[in-house]
């Protein structure tokens, strides 16, 4: 038989039962396994699902009538959360306010709402007010509900966000009235400058409130001011990390800091960052120091660091990050230019092109050294503006003077270094140039960010030459994410390896000299004919010497 004759033979009276089901069941009742007992269950599962498909089908049982009436049982309590999350959700959004964290506090939307939900005393809020503080800042809508509810906060907010009230605020609300206990706040600040302009804030925002804060100004007189024996109220210390670790390493410790309640790190990239000539070591001894185990930490910056976000993940328990904007980008509040200039000497001549075309102060010029803001004042002194430099080599006494001439306009050209770049408030600067090309990213969005703060409207232009190609497809991407217009080829250049950023930001190029003056050149000793060799002396007979 072939193969068809044999199928027509099995197949001979065969019936399809068009009842799968039943005979099923009858050979499982027959040969019971564990096989069958499974193929049962999928048996029973696909006879539920197809009855209520054919309800479903039928009409009898509607899909979005059976979602709308879950929805009809949610309980009030449980719509109104729902509305609340999605308001949350959108106010965040229209704010660009990224959170990470659990449990986070809503945002606020008005100072007046401190007073309601967080027994902020009315007097800080006036105070708040007459500082012309009328609406609260992205950064201040969403650290101030974290900070006052006791957490561990990190923020990256733009320049001129508003993160000083940010973080003063809630440790005013804390601490409420003096007590003798010692400093129960710390604030961290880079630079002495820095420190002072958080300490006029302070001071504004404290009033009527009796709590004393202090800056440390002179550290000879630290231990009689704030030691052991001092008698006078310390509620609030802002300062210098090395000022501070200097006091605290005293035998005994001219400074205590075992009370401290809160403490704040501003600019807190710079500070925790490791390498040569930062603050790393100073703020680790600083922090064993404060010892009170309620002590709450916050961090804020301009600028996101990849170490800070380590250090923070690792030692802040409970913490939240807070994120203003985009990463790392530059405030859409300021218009941006890069110039090229040729060379060192094409840098001279487009500021003086730009003095010419007309100046509008206050002005701020920066500059990679000392030694160079030195120079390029030597050449801009008689120009016919009131320029002034401001760098280490100046005492403190002289730094605050120009600082309070630059801020009462009677300095309209201020060049600076490094020195300026973070965190400085001067009200009205409508321009900022770079002479000399930033060292890093993170540079430029410091010093441009000196200008248009606070709402209002600013410009810089960043001059480069040849040379300064290292970070100039980085900066330039930075103009374009803030909506500024560079040219193509810019964006398009070859990255720079990673190496030479480093180096970069490690140590300033070397430059040639700012400076008109023409200096001769080097002669060649070899142009000049050589003295003849000196003369032997001989006697003459009687004892008498003579030349020939």
């Amino acid at each position: 038989m072939d193969a068809r004759e044999i199928f027509k033979s099995l197949t001979c009276g065969a019936k399809f039962n068009k009842k799968p089901q039943n005979e099923i069941k009858r050979k499982l009742k027959e040969e019971p396994d564990v096989k069958t007992t499974i193929s049962t269950k999928r048996v029973k599962e696909e006879k539920q699902n197809d009855e209520i498909d054919f309800q479903l089908l039928s009409g009898t049982q509607d899909l979005q009538s059976s979602k709308k009436k879950k929805k009809k049982q949610l309980t009030p309590e449980e719509l109104s959360k729902i509305r609340e999350d999605e308001r949350i959700s959108k106010l965040r959004k229209d704010n660009k306010i990224s959170v990470i964290g659990n449990k986070i506090p809503a945002p606020i939307e008005h100072f007046d709402e401190l007073c309601s939900l967080y027994s902020v005393d009315t007097k800080v809020v006036d105070n708040l007010a007459s500082c012309k503080y009328t609406v609260p800042t992205p950064i201040q809508m969403q650290a101030l509900p974290i900070m006052m509810t006791g957490r561990s906060l990190m923020a990256c907010a733009p320049t001129g966000s508003g993160k000083t009230v940010a973080f003063l605020t809630p440790i005013i609300r804390d601490l409420k009235a003096p007590q003798k206990n010692g400093f129960r706040a710390l604030i961290l600040c880079p630079t002495r400058e820095l420190a002072k302009q958080t300490y006029q804030e302070c001071v504004r925002l404290t009033e009527k409130t009796g709590l004393k804060i202090h800056v440390i100004s002179k550290v000879d007189k630290a231990d009689e001011t704030f030691g052991v024996k001092s008698k006078q109220m310390c509620d609030i210390l802002i300062s210098t990390p090395n000022r501070v670790r200097f006091l605290i390493q005293q035998e005994p410790p001219a400074l205590e800091l075992k009370s401290i309640e809160w403490f704040v790190i501003d600019e807190a990239d710079r500070l925790l960052e490791d390498g040569k000539d930062n603050f790393k070591e100073q703020f680790d001894d600083i922090l064993k120091a404060c010892t009170n185990p309620s002590r709450k930490l916050a961090l804020f910056s301009a600028t996101y660091t990849v170490p800070i976000a380590k250090w923070a993940i690792k030692n802040l328990k409970n913490l939240i990050r807070v994120t203003i904007g985009q990463q790392n980008t530059a405030t859409d509040q300021v218009d941006q230019e890069l110039l090229f200039v040729g060379s060192e000497s094409g840098k001279l001549l487009a500021f003086r092109e730009l003095i010419r075309t007309g100046l509008k102060p206050p002005v701020l010029v920066f500059v990679q050294s000392k030694d160079r803001a030195k120079q390029l004042f030597n050449e801009l002194l008689y120009d016919g503006i009131n320029v002034e430099a401001i760098h280490a080599d100046r005492t403190q006494q002289q730094r605050d003077n120009i600082v309070k001439g630059f801020r009462e306009g009677k300095i309209w050209v201020l060049i600076c270094t490094e020195l300026m770049g973070r965190g400085i408030d001067f009200k009205g600067v409508n321009l900022v140039v770079n002479y000399d090309f930033p060292s890093s990213e993170i540079s430029y969005i410091h010093r441009i960010g000196r200008t248009g703060r606070a709402g209002r409207r600013g410009k810089a232009v960043t001059y480069f030459t040849q040379n300064d190609t290292t970070n100039l497809r980085s900066i330039a991407h930075i103009i374009k994410k803030s909506g500024g217009n560079v040219p193509e080829f810019m964006l398009t250049l070859k990255k720079a390896k990673k190496s030479d950023k480093k180096m970069l930001a490690a140590s300033a190029p070397r430059r040639e000299e700012i400076s008109t003056v023409v200096k001769p050149e080097k002669q060649d000793p070899g142009q000049f004919v050589k003295a003849p060799a000196k003369i032997k002396k001989k006697k003459r007979k009687g004892g008498k010497k003579s030349e020939e």
